[in-house]
């Protein structure tokens, strides 16, 4: 079984305004905004190519709470990039993979990690003068 998000709301057709980063009111903010915060984007990084349970990313997510972990799984679940499957065992199992929507964020994801470890020295050293150290 696969949760879906329906909350009675139809789809409304998308605007031209919808995908402008300037516009306070643009969905595309909206979604920036909920894609753009550290636990989302490790929780990108950690599921990968893989399916992983709720205490397997909890687990490889180092200083998550099981609180920011459902926040940021629903979120993800509610944009289409993350699928939850629950299976009918007892305890019921659930399993989060990425979605082909939320591999391509992956993919900006590995992007950023790897501009961090190029520029990482880089950045260190402006952080040292301007704080004085």
């Amino acid at each position: 079984m696969v949760t879906k998000q329906l909350r009675g709301a139809t789809a409304r057709p998308i605007k031209k305004d919808d995908a402008d980063l300037a516009r306070a009111d643009s969905l595309a903010r909206e979604i920036f905004a909920d894609i753009a915060n550290k636990w989302a984007l490790l929780i990108v990084e950690t599921l990968g190519d893989d399916t992983l349970r709720f205490t397997e990313l909890r687990d490889g997510i180092e200083g998550i709470s099981h609180k920011m972990l459902t926040q940021n799984l629903r979120l993800l679940e509610r944009n289409g990039l993350v699928e939850r499957t629950v299976h009918p065992t007892v305890p019921p199992r659930v399993e989060y993979t990425l979605t082909e929507p939320g591999r391509g964020l992956r993919a900006t994801v590995d992007a950023m990690c790897d501009w961090t470890h190029r520029h990482l020295g880089a950045i260190e050293s402006a952080r040292h003068r301007f704080d004085g150290v």
